[in-house]
């Protein structure tokens, strides 16, 4: 990314060479007893500055990009999700106002795991500015809906930074058995690897047999550094060699993968506890992220999985996967308003590109219909 920093040989102007001067004495011309400036060498600091300024605008110009294609890719992923249909089907025919289609949007909603509680919500403020005849058409209703489920995602759409004076930035993923820890871990170090990190990952999912070879050949494939001890070796051991030798090479990331786990299992949540002390003993503040990884087709079930990862170590970010597949849809919602915790990531398919910074506009415009009709 620092191409344009590399010296480059300069064309001579003639077939005769330079008058070159003896080092320390002064140029022709100068006054008697002058010297000659310093050579310069190595990189300005404006040629730092330019640096800078140019990787930057790189990774704006990407991340642009980036949002206008993940904006497609979530209309089109999630336009098949039930509550798209749902709403798609009641707003069709562009309805009449009235309390019969407030219910049908309720019973949409709590249909596609938004959760009774968050419904309940919207429609009450729905069918209040309905009596207060602020709505004048199916379409003005509509765009009220569109506000109000954007007010739920909007507060946690939060994207995850990585902090560079905090570094190596530990990250520590959980998350129950399937919901693809493991993949995602993948996507991630590709992800960070493209905005100019380096990375390691931790392969501490040593209770899954095929789980260490699944991260390492991630690593191969993306160039990665992957530390592990194999099958049953001790998750917070192998944690915490990780942690000592991303310190040691000066790596910027660490990503540790951990065993999926049920939630009911006490045993194997108290082990999370136990790899957060072990990363504390040797940087306080590790892990700086802890991203719990759920899968969006087990809806309300969800919320019993975060609630107790939560309680367990302190989740700090989320990422929502398989989003293409059953999902409803609604589940982001009911985890918003219960927990308030970042959405960080989205998973839309199998694809390295398929984990999308979570947008809560483009989400919203993807389950309601463009336009009445639609």
């Amino acid at each position: 990314m620092f191409e344009f920093l590399k010296k480059k040989p300069v064309a001579p102007t003639s077939d005769k060479p330079a008058p070159t001067t003896p080092a320390g004495s002064a140029p022709e011309g100068a006054a008697p007893g002058a010297h000659a400036p310093p050579v310069a060498r190595g990189f300005s600091p404006d040629d730092l500055v330019r640096a800078y300024s140019d990787v930057q605008a790189e990774k704006a110009a990407r991340l642009e990009a980036e949002k206008a294609a993940a904006r497609v890719a979530v209309k089109q992923t999630l336009g098949a999700s039930l509550l798209a249909r749902s709403l798609g089907g009641l707003f069709s025919g562009n309805p009449k106002l009235s309390e019969d289609l407030l219910e049908e949007i309720e019973t949409a909603l709590i249909s596609a795991d938004v959760g009774v509680g968050a419904s309940a919500d919207v429609v009450a403020n729905l069918r209040k500015r309905m009596k207060a005849r602020e709505f004048a058409d199916a379409a003005a209703l509509q765009q009220a809906l569109r506000d109000d489920l954007l007010a739920i995602l909007k507060p946690i759409a939060v994207p995850l930074e990585i902090d560079a004076s905090r570094a190596p930035f530990v990250i520590l993923t959980v998350g129950v058995n399937g919901v693809g820890k493991t993949t995602t871990i993948g996507k991630l170090a590709r992800r960070f690897q493209e905005d100019g990190h380096s990375l390691m990952l931790a392969a501490g999912d040593t209770f899954r047999a095929a789980a260490v070879e699944q991260l390492k050949i991630w690593g191969e494939r993306n160039n990665v550094v992957v530390i592990s001890q194999g099958q049953n070796a001790d998750a917070a051991s192998v944690a915490f060699d990780a942690l000592q030798a991303a310190r040691s090479r000066g790596f910027d990331v660490l990503i540790a993968d951990t065993a999926g786990r049920l939630h009911t299992q006490a045993g194997l949540m108290a082990e999370l506890g136990k790899i957060r002390r072990v990363l504390a003993k040797l940087d306080p503040g590790a892990p700086h992220e802890v991203l719990m990884v759920i899968d969006g087709t087990t809806g309300q079930n969800a919320l019993s999985q975060l609630r107790a990862f939560h309680a367990a170590v302190g989740v700090t970010g989320l990422v929502v996967t398989k989003l293409d597949g059953s999902a409803k849809g609604g589940v982001l919602f009911a985890l918003a308003r219960e927990f308030n915790i970042p959405i960080r990531f989205i998973g839309l398919g199998e694809k390295l590109e398929d984990l999308r910074v979570f947008d809560p506009e483009a989400f919203v415009d993807a389950l309601l219909p463009e336009r009445l009709g639609a």
